[in-house]
């Protein structure tokens, strides 16, 4: 499900790549400490299809608050081309 639903967020062109992998999230949720596996999934985009991308993790994630965080960071010309560019 989670392989699927990146696929199809690089085929669709709102991210250029996924990285995915499987963790435990500790954290508090009404009214409760609870800890549950969970999958972190780091999108490349750019920043002109962020909110596009945004947008579609917050309309399609099954939690009520997925986790989204954003932050700007340095590459190489050629990395943040083809970033751009797919």
């Amino acid at each position: 499900m989670v392989g699927e639903w990146c696929y199809k967020l690089v085929d669709a062109g709102l991210m250029a790549c996924a990285h995915r992998s499987k963790t435990t999230s500790t954290y508090r949720w009404e009214d409760a400490v609870q800890s549950d596996p969970e999958w972190h999934i780091q999108c490349k985009t750019s920043e002109s299809k962020k909110q596009f991308l945004i947008d579609e993790i917050q309309t399609n994630h099954p939690y009520d608050l997925p986790m989204v965080i954003c932050f700007e960071t340095e590459s190489t010309t050629e990395y943040a081309e083809w970033v751009e560019q797919n």
